[in-house]
């Protein structure tokens, strides 16, 4: 009894030592920050900070607070303390990106410096803003962060060590600093010290005539100080492309093929690649429960095999089914899958994946170990299929044809789609467009670059390429109707499977494709568009219109491929 006694005395005792010297530590501390200058306020520190590098690296003085490295569930707690988003039903987080619902394609510039200066594709896609501008913006922006509290993520980008690039992104908002964590790689085990640091800072607004911008919304690129600069947006997608231009711009120029694409293995060992811009079936026609998936989006191509960019997936989810989209579905309703602009139930907090009252680019963001087939070290062999990815609103591309190489290579120079709604700012419904490489607004180096990449990795590794059209069917958007995936999903399985290779093919009139004469589970009528019109005059006519098109669009890019490519080119006359 006498011992228990001396035991509470010993915790009482301890306890007042601690509550003491924690007293003292909090006197200590005011009375530093008190004769402090204003130059060295102190900034409160929490979460894990796993390197020497701090803040004030990148200029950032007098921060609040500064949060390192902190997990999904801390970042959720953050998140719903400061108001930034809800909790659904089922436990996913729901944000409202604002203004913004899209990427803001036309305020992106990159910084013209004497690095960059003589390899940047300088045009419409890469527009160039003065460094003294850039300076001037960021230190405006560092101003801006005094007194704040701000959120870092140290990850990195690219799964192969070999060509791994460490990433920083420092940002404003909790829920941004889970998009971070989530979409790139985490590897708490690994040394990092950051070479490329993006700040996002969406209360940040840029003055147009003062800084040079095109509106108050920018996302500014300087290779030289190694800095992206991202304000006057919400939309998380920004952080992410502007990772995947950095990577565009460097790999490239260490033998390294970037794609814009997604990517799967089969049981064989057989890797796919599907290229494709936002909306023409990347996401969804990757997710195959027959097969593991590598990524969704963003890949390399070394010597060595396909290896991808991210740690998770940014999939579109408008009128997303659980019948024909599984895997993606059901990270709807999981923890740590971030859904950006999804209409919920205000009181049961159940969402309306159907709803396009506030945008048609409702997305979710979602860690690539939610999807139950998937490479773990996501990295494979060399690819067997290339597989190119249009929606095509004219309705006349045939919806699967074999590409020769020199076709392929036509055809990724061209990248022809459509903009879906929503993907970009302003977009309201699908309109014709050519990106380049399947991803113009994310290359930065000359067009020519890539292809040529790609040309002596498909003659080296003898892989089969083809063009499968996930758009319009028996008429131009507005009249036909868009392809069925279930139909699409069945072409793509005779192509991995290798049936399809073995099926006769004719040559399309106009634009000289190898179209299959059948493949199996499908229709044969929908294999060739010009019988799926009512008015197969009218389809003749639009096939023309499109082929002067992209004859059109070519003539930039045919000065610098051989004679073969430029005879891939359709017939418009």
């Amino acid at each position: 009894m006498i011992r228990a006694f001396f035991i509470t005395v010993l915790k009482v005792l301890w306890r007042i030592r601690f509550v003491a010297d924690n007293n003292i530590f909090q006197i200590r501390r005011f009375y530093m920050a008190a004769t402090m200058s204003s130059s060295e306020k102190l900034t409160e520190e929490r979460g894990r900070k796993r390197t020497p590098v701090g803040v004030e690296a990148h200029g950032i003085k007098e921060a609040r607070r500064v949060y390192w490295n902190l997990t999904p569930p801390e970042l959720y707690e953050e998140v719903a303390r400061r108001g930034e988003g809800v909790i659904s039903d089922h436990g996913a987080l729901v944000v409202d990106t604002g203004e913004h619902t899209g990427r803001a394609a036309r305020d992106k510039a990159i910084v013209r410096e004497p690095s960059c200066a003589d390899r940047v594709f300088w045009g419409e896609v890469n527009k160039e803003i003065s460094e003294d501008r850039f300076n001037a913006l960021r230190d405006r922006m560092m101003d801006y962060t005094r007194g704040r509290d701000l959120f870092v993520q140290d990850a990195f980008a690219g799964a192969d060590p070999r060509y791994r690039l460490p990433v920083r992104v420092i940002s404003e908002l909790a829920w941004h600093s889970l998009f971070a964590r989530t979409m790139f790689i985490n590897d708490p085990a690994a040394r990092h010290r950051p070479e490329f640091t993006i700040i996002n800072l969406p209360g940040f607004r840029a003055d147009p005539t003062r800084d040079g911008t095109r509106s108050p919304t920018f996302i500014l690129i300087n290779f030289s100080q190694r800095l992206v600069l991202i304000g006057g947006t919400s939309y998380a997608g920004e952080t992410k492309k502007s990772v995947f231009s950095i990577l565009n711009y460097l790999l490239p120029q260490r033998g390294v093929m970037s794609m814009h694409c997604s990517a799967n293995v089969g049981a064989d060992g057989d890797v796919a690649i599907f290229f494709g811009l936002s909306g023409t079936g990347k996401t969804t026609l990757s997710a195959d429960p027959e097969r593991l998936l590598i990524g969704d989006d963003e890949h390399g191509w070394s010597d060595e095999g396909v290896f991808n960019f991210e740690g998770g997936c940014y999939a579109k989810v408008i009128r997303l089914s659980p019948e024909a989209e599984p895997d993606i579905y059901r990270t709807t309703r999981m923890f740590s899958t971030i859904l950006e602009n999804v209409a919920f139930d205000p009181e049961t907090r159940a969402l309306d994946l159907d709803n396009v009252s506030k945008t048609e680019n409702t997305r979710a963001a979602y860690p690539l170990t939610s999807i139950p087939n998937i490479v773990p070290e996501a990295h494979a062999g060399h690819p067997k299929n290339i597989i190119m990815l249009t929606a095509d609103a004219f309705g006349v591309l045939p919806p699967v044809a074999r590409l020769t190489p020199e076709q392929a290579m036509y055809h990724f120079l061209s990248g022809y789609t459509a903009k879906v709604a929503g993907t970009e700012k302003g977009v309201k419904e699908p309109e014709a467009t050519f990106s380049t490489c399947f991803g113009a607004p994310f290359m930065v180096l000359h067009p020519g670059v890539y292809a040529d990449l790609l040309g002596k990795r498909i003659e080296e590794h003898r892989a089969h390429c083809w063009l499968v059209n996930t758009g319009w069917s028996g008429g131009p958007y507005g009249e036909g109707q868009r392809m069925k995936i279930a139909h699409t999903r069945a072409m793509i399985r005779a192509i991995l499977t290798g049936a399809l290779a073995q099926v006769e093919t004719r040559p399309d009139p106009v634009f000289g494709v190898g179209v299959p004469v059948s493949c199996p589970d499908v229709p044969q009528e929908v294999l060739t568009p010009r019988n799926t019109w009512r008015d197969q005059t009218a389809y003749d006519r639009k096939a023309r219109e499109l082929a002067a098109r992209f004859n059109e669009n070519f003539r930039k890019y045919a000065d610098g491929v051989s004679e073969a490519v430029r005879a891939a080119a359709p017939k418009s006359d």
